[in-house]
């Protein structure tokens, strides 16, 4: 019973602000702000436009770091474990390892985005 009850609350919240949102007025109409922004590119002219490699190098060491910081997430599960100095040493390399790779790129200027 109580879920049911649950499950028609949120439906029913979920149908009111629904038809709120249809029937504010939407006070700032721009035509700027109704584009579509497609990650600086207008995606009604030309796909053959050349590409700013820096973004890419930018993105594809976001990407990177990125996934290297997910391999940190279960860290804090791997400290309950029963040996917790080979855990320690190998979470301590990993993060040198990070560490360098930063500042490497930071050395070769590959986090500036203006040369």
């Amino acid at each position: 019973m109580n879920l049911i009850l649950a499950v028609s609350i949120n439906m029913m919240l979920s149908l009111i602000l629904i038809l709120v949102a249809f029937w504010l007025p939407q006070l700032n109409v721009y035509a700027e702000k109704a584009s579509p922004y497609e990650c600086g590119f207008d995606p009604m002219s030309s796909a053959r436009l050349p590409f700013s490699m820096k973004f890419f190098l930018v993105a594809i060491t976001f990407l990177l770091f990125d996934l290297e910081i997910a391999l940190l997430l279960p860290l804090p599960w791997a400290m309950l474990s029963t040996n917790l100095k080979t855990t320690l040493i190998i979470s301590t390399m990993f993060l040198s390892i990070l560490a360098l790779g930063l500042a490497y790129e930071w050395k070769q200027k590959g986090l500036e985005w203006t040369e």
